[in-house]
This record gives C-alpha cells, sequence and structure tokens, in this order.
C-alpha cells in the first residue's frame, strides 16, 4: 500500500487551493464535477503522483458538512491509498468486521479507476478509502491530464504521511491497523511503501481526526519563508484549512 491523496474539507475552496499552492509553488490540475453527486465541489493538486484534494460542501445535510461543524471548521477529512488488490482487500477488511459504505468502477480513456470507503464509525478519525488504478501510473480522481499540471520547481516531491490525534492514541491506531492490515511499530506508526500514517495524543481541542500532513521537501527554508510571508505560521507550524503541514 502507498499513501496516494489527502483531503481537506474546507468551507470555501478557492482559498485553501490557492494557499497552498502558494506555499508550495503547486498548481491546481483538475476540478471532478462527479462529486455532486455526493453535494461537493473539489479541487485537486498534485505533489508528485501524491495529491492533496479540497473539498467543500455545496448541499445541505451532507457528510462534508456534518464534518465540518463536529471538527468546529476546516480540517482533513479523508485519507486515501493505493493498493495491490480491492477485492483482496475488500475481503479481509469484512473479515475485521469493517463495513464498505460507497464503492465505485470508473473508467475514462485508458484509465480504470477502483474504490471502496470504510466506515468511518468502524476506525475513527477520518473517511478510509483503498483504491486501484489501472494502469498503475494513472490516478483517474486528478483526470487524464494531471502531469502536465506537477510543478517544474522539485522543491516540493511528494506527501509522505498524515498524522492522526486522538484521546485515545492507541484504541485508534489498533483501529487503523485492521484497516490496513497492517501492524504499527512501538511508535505508532503504521508504515507503507514511502509514506506513514502515525497517532498522537490530541492536544488542540478538536477532538479526534487529523493533525497534519506529512509533505517531503528538498529545502524547507523556501517554503517556511513563503508561509511566514503569507501569515500561515501558526506556533511554527505551517497551518493551512485547519491543517499542519510538517515538511521533512
Amino acid at each position: 500500500m502507498r499513501l496516494r491523496q489527502l483531503v481537506i474539507v474546507a468551507e470555501e475552496r478557492d482559498s485553501i487551493a490557492s494557499q497552498i499552492c502558494k506555499v508550495f509553488d503547486l498548481k491546481v490540475a483538475f476540478h471532478d464535477d462527479g462529486l455532486i453527486y455526493f453535494g461537493l465541489i473539489n479541487s485537486l493538486i498534485p505533489l508528485g503522483d501524491t495529491f492533496i484534494e479540497i473539498v467543500t460542501p455545496v448541499k445541505e445535510n451532507t457528510t462534508a458538512e456534518r464534518y465540518l461543524k463536529r471538527r468546529n471548521g476546516n480540517g482533513g477529512y479523508m485519507v486515501i491509498v493505493d493498493c495491490d488488490d480491492v477485492d483482496k482487500e475488500k475481503k479481509r477488511v469484512a473479515q475485521e468486521g469493517i463495513e464498505v459504505v460507497y464503492e465505485s468502477e470508473r473508467s475514462e480513456g485508458n484509465v480504470t479507476g477502483r474504490t471502496i470507503h470504510l466506515h468511518p464509525k468502524n476506525i475513527g478519525g477520518a473517511i478510509v478509502s483503498i483504491d486501484k488504478m489501472n494502469p498503475e501510473s494513472g490516478w483517474l480522481w486528478a483526470g487524464l491530464e494531471w502531469q502536465k499540471y506537477v510543478s517544474k520547481d522539485d522543491n516540493t516531491k511528494c506527501l509522505s504521511g498524515v498524522v492522526m490525534q486522538s484521546d485515545d492514541k492507541e484504541a485508534l491506531c489498533s483501529k487503523w491497523e485492521k484497516a490496513f492490515g497492517i501492524k504499527a511499530n512501538e511508535n505508532l506508526e503504521i508504515a507503507f511503501s514511502d509514506s506513514r500514517i502515525k497517532f498522537i495524543d490530541a492536544s488542540d481541542g478538536r477532538g479526534e481526526g487529523i493533525n497534519a500532513f506529512e509533505v517531503s521537501v528538498k529545502d524547507k527554508e523556501i517554503i517556511l519563508n513563503k508561509a511566514r510571508e503569507l501569515e500561515l505560521l501558526k506556533e511554527d507550524n505551517i497551518h493551512i484549512g485547519g491543517v499542519n503541514f510538517i515538511l521533512n
């Protein structure tokens, strides 16, 4: 498995997308009109071949709208991983007692994408999606031409992790171990290929959920200086859309 896409839910999509693009020198690659099915609009931003998505609810009583209210504003919403075999993963999570609440297969051009969403009540913290692309080089959720929008300045490499917080980090970690079929190490870190999920104590008053996105970069100071210029540093951390951005 590999961490492939992280999602922010925000009350206003474009301002958050703009801030991320300015700080990390990135570009918006795609807006998926099909998300109106979920009452959402979105923006997809590539970091190498990984992605940040910003979603905004435009209809009442959506899951995203309820999440905004529960966490008192913008914040991390969804974790999407790439796998080798969706059918195998679907069978495995069922054996763990985890419900699949949404399943889809879609083809455009020469790319086919499959996805299963796991029930948040079974795992907590965020919506988890386990996906598979054919061919593996594609990422249909970002359209067919996202490679054209990958930044030519390779200072920002890719997403390298996500940090989850909880008042009971051990219990949350245990649920996510079952979601992915991977045991965490002694530091409560679930290791994927070139990425990880880390679990920490909640200390910001927002309860259980995504605390931070980890981003692999070449020169931290370039990015920190831009965030400082845009007044997006909070206690020395980059903070955009209710999410901390950790550079590594």
